[in-house]
């Protein structure tokens, strides 16, 4: 399972993941997941009832990003939380952002 493995940070000079990797690992997340930048990105927008949940979900994942050395962005907003990841040093995908992207699932979820 993706939310059991650690991210292993990228220091460049890596390809990004081709299409059918990027197809094959998304289906190994939830299906809020949305490819974005031409596949080059993650993102998943998540709606709350108030910004304290939002604020507390964040603050969340923004212990876990440095845990595991990956870091999205995140715009927390009143009702709202939009997280995208992607690995900017390649300004693509690897399997690290979709196993960020099945933790966030797991804290947002479990």
């Amino acid at each position: 399972m993706l939310k059991e493995k650690k991210c292993i940070p990228c220091s460049g000079g890596v390809p990004p993941l081709p299409e059918n990797e990027i197809l094959k690992f998304k289906q190994e997340i939830s299906p809020e997941w949305s490819l974005t930048h031409d596949n080059t990105r993650l993102l998943r927008k998540i709606k709350f009832k108030d910004f304290k949940e939002a604020m507390d979900l964040a603050i969340k994942i923004g212990n876990m990003a440095d845990e595991q050395w990956h870091h999205p962005e995140l715009v927390v907003g009143y009702g709202h939380l939009d997280i995208e990841v992607w690995t900017h040093k390649i300004n693509g995908l690897v399997e690290s952002d979709f196993i960020f992207a099945a933790k966030v699932d797991a804290l947002y979820e479990g």
